[in-house]
């Protein structure tokens, strides 16, 4: 089976929709779910089918689905769990084999639930229908303008393809990824699996062109033989990254409250994500930036990394964390350490982390001091930990005393080109390297790196758990030296 025959593909990429549960009262979730289509710049036609209002939100509307002129590649159901297999049946017979059920209420909720959940599974038999859900919260693909989502999608097209056991681990992260200077490729909320499962959704992200990386969140595995199966296969051309959650006694009863799901133990759960090649994390934050540095950065083929920093705090914090995920600071050759004298200030440290507290010279810190330390081959990868009050660096120099030459005021004006630089360096080195910073996308620093491809996180440890998984990822590929 190519791609374009691919039954998810084809839901990602309709160009027709048909939509049960929408109405003009925007407070209902089919309406949330209608508006976000439209928000997002959906190119395709919208056939919202309701059976007595004839225009909804402005668009033409139609009282059945055996009504629509030319038919629909995507049914898009929010409707009562009740009217699921009704409204199933007749996308059967209209001839449309693609759906995405939002409605809850299936085997979650138990006996009757289940019995739905059968029912809809035989009239999707029937007629071939393949399908998401149900009680899921839809799906995302930024590169085709769709999101049939509770939330709108504020960010960029990106490089993470996301599977989530969970809607909100989609949704409720539209913002916070962006932050990371990450968007979504696609995002698929699986629900309860009934027909399109967890398995089916990796091996299709593993296809797909625009996702670099692909991140996990699981509450069970239901066809474990296969999941070992197409992830190792996945693995061997782009990574894949997992936060389970159900390894706990606490974990395990709110799985099966939440979507029936019943999981295994965090032992059992270590040994399937090794043999199959899937990093493990323990955090929706080890999660994204883990990504954020995987789908940007060069593998770490060894395990020895410069730190450069501009205080002595941030450095140290920066090396423990590394020592902790067992990568090593090692002592800077002499060759490096003459090359660096030059640029760093009489009082720097000019070990490893090289401290650069009170330098003035900011091109040489984005700049000639990266070099050399990339240039170093006992040097694998480069942490930065960047330090600029904000306000503006010629304003800290002139609210200290000291007098600010023409140079420094032209390198805090030209912030955003070092940051540009200082990224191509990066790039053209072949190594991997990360920065870390207390502030967010307000400050230039962190969007302008984060813009070009260097991802900057919020925190010195969290930079160094990052360059661990690109170490780990070159370990499961055999592609690390040390």
């Amino acid at each position: 089976m190519n791609s374009f025959q691919n039954p998810i593909y084809q839901i990602l990429h309709p160009e027709s929709i048909a939509v049960f549960g929408a109405s003009n009262n925007v407070t209902s979730m089919g309406t949330q779910l209608l508006l976000n289509i439209i928000d997002l710049g959906f190119r395709g036609t919208i056939y919202p089918i309701h059976p007595k209002q004839k225009k909804v939100l402005g668009i033409p509307a139609y009282p059945s689905v055996k009504k629509i002129p030319f038919g629909a590649d995507l049914a898009l159901l929010v409707v009562s769990r009740e009217k699921v297999p009704k409204v199933l049946e007749e996308c059967g017979q209209r001839g449309i084999r693609r759906a995405i059920i939002v409605s809850g209420g299936f085997r979650e909720l138990g006996d009757y639930g289940r019995d739905l959940e059968r029912e809809i599974n035989s009239i999707a038999k029937k007629y071939k229908i393949r399908f998401i859900g149900p009680n899921c919260i839809g799906v995302i693909n930024t590169h085709h303008y769709l999101n049939t989502t509770f939330f709108p999608y504020r960010g960029k097209t990106g490089f993470l393809g996301i599977i989530s056991q969970s809607g909100s681990f989609i949704t409720q992260i539209f913002d916070y990824i962006g932050r990371l200077g990450m968007g979504f490729s696609q995002g698929i909320s699986v629900g309860n699996e009934a027909n399109i499962d967890l398995v089916d959704c990796i091996e299709y992200l593993g296809d797909c062109k625009d996702t670099k990386v692909i991140a996990l969140y699981i509450e069970e595995i239901k066809r474990g033989r296969e999941f070992l199966r197409v992830c190792k296969k996945v693995s061997s051309k782009k990574p894949i990254v997992a936060y389970y959650v159900g390894g706990s006694e606490a974990g395990k009863k709110a799985c099966l409250s939440h979507t029936g799901s019943l999981s295994g133990s965090d032992a059992i759960y270590n040994g399937v994500f090794k043999q199959s090649g899937v990093i493990r994390v323990y955090s929706i934050e080890e999660l994204f930036d883990c990504c954020a540095s995987l789908g940007t950065q060069p593998l770490l083929r060894g395990k020895k990394l410069a730190i450069l920093s501009t205080s002595g705090g941030p450095g140290a914090a920066t090396a423990d964390s590394c020592s902790r995920l067992n990568l090593h600071v090692p002592e800077l050759s002499t060759r490096t350490k003459n090359a660096l004298r030059p640029f760093v200030p009489r009082t720097a440290s000019m070990a490893n982390p090289v401290d650069l507290t009170f330098i003035k010279e900011v091109s040489s810190f984005f700049r000639d001091i990266p070099q050399i330390l990339l240039e170093d081959e006992d040097i694998d990868g480069l942490l930065i930990y960047f330090l600029r009050p904000k306000g503006g660096l010629s304003e800290f120099i002139e609210n200290t005393g000291n007098n600010a030459t023409t140079n420094e005021l032209e390198g805090a004006e030209d912030i955003r080109e070092h940051c540009r630089d200082l990224a191509i360096l990066a790039r053209s080195s072949g190594k991997p390297a990360l920065g870390s910073m207390f502030s967010g996308r307000e400050e230039p620093i962190v969007e302008e790196l984060q813009d070009n491809g260097l991802p900057v996180f919020p925190s010195p440890e969290r930079s160094a758990r990052a360059m661990w998984a690109l170490c780990e990822y070159a370990r499961m590929r055999g592609e690390s030296y040390d």
